[in-house]
């Protein structure tokens, strides 16, 4: 089993500010103060969106939806304007064909998962936007009856089944097939998100702990509930758990929190 006690010991001793309020949500539920919110929003664009670099002039989806992450650690998913702001900039970002595409302009700094005009970068945002829309959605109406970015969300999963391989693997990241999932499951393609799952139960095994920690985080987050592969992705955890509580990220050290805190997510 995780040994979420030394997890929350890892997150105190190594986290910054917005990290403990993160950890203090996901024990208590108690909401970020203002102030923390404050602080998340700090780069935040007129639009609604988020810079990739801090001295970024063109809002970025990939960035957008990691900072919407980070709001939804602190329950502030639905909480004020400034989710509201880049909810709605996300929902309005869409392309008429039901994808997202990073700006013209970022290719010179975009990595390979949101390189513009980029196929598996394409798939990629496109599962990635419509995961954080549909959990937003799921956030105000779980069974989805007031249909809150609807039609945005009708598209977008009509695009990322049209992308699906008979033996259901995707032509792109690996993070797309588990932010595909939710966005498939809530607009009632049971199908084509169960072939989803199974691609990646396939795979489970040789994960980085960073990606099963997100696969996990994610099942949950969009009421999925505890099927087969969130409970194999918690062994998976349980197993590649570092002895002082943490878990390794994919970018380095410095991302070793964060990555703890997607693994409690998971495991709360």
């Amino acid at each position: 089993m995780v040994d979420i006690d030394a997890a929350i010991g890892y997150v105190v001793a190594h986290g910054d500010p917005v990290e403990r309020a993160r950890l203090s949500y996901l024990r208590t539920g108690q909401p970020a103060s203002p102030e923390i919110i404050d602080r998340l929003s700090d780069g935040q664009m007129a639009a609604g969106g988020w810079p990739a670099s801090a001295d970024g002039q063109v809002p970025s989806i990939d960035a957008t939806c990691f900072r919407l992450s980070e709001l939804d650690d602190l329950g502030g998913l639905q909480a004020g304007p400034v989710a509201e702001r880049a909810l709605q900039w996300l929902a309005d970002a869409q392309r008429s064909d039901g994808t997202w595409q990073e700006h013209e302009s970022l290719a010179g700094e975009a990595p390979a998962w949101a390189m513009p005009g980029d196929p598996e970068a394409t798939l990629y945002l496109t599962s990635v936007a419509g995961f954080w829309l549909t959990a937003a959605a799921v956030e105000i109406d779980p069974y989805q009856t007031r249909g809150r970015y609807a039609d945005v969300l009708a598209r977008a999963a009509g695009f990322v089944a049209s992308q699906l391989r008979p033996d259901g693997s995707w032509p792109s990241f690996l993070a797309a097939g588990w932010h595909a999932i939710g966005l498939l499951h809530q607009q009632q393609y049971f199908y084509e998100s169960s072939r989803v799952q199974i691609v990646l139960g396939e795979r489970l095994s040789e994960m980085a702990p960073a990606d099963a920690a997100a696969m996990a985080a994610a099942l949950r987050r969009v009421n999925l509930g505890d099927d087969w592969l969130l409970r194999n992705a918690r062994k998976r955890l349980a197993e590649t758990q570092r002895p002082d509580g943490g878990w390794d990220s994919n970018e380095g050290p410095i991302f070793d929190v964060n990555i703890t805190l997607t693994a409690l997510r998971a495991c709360r």
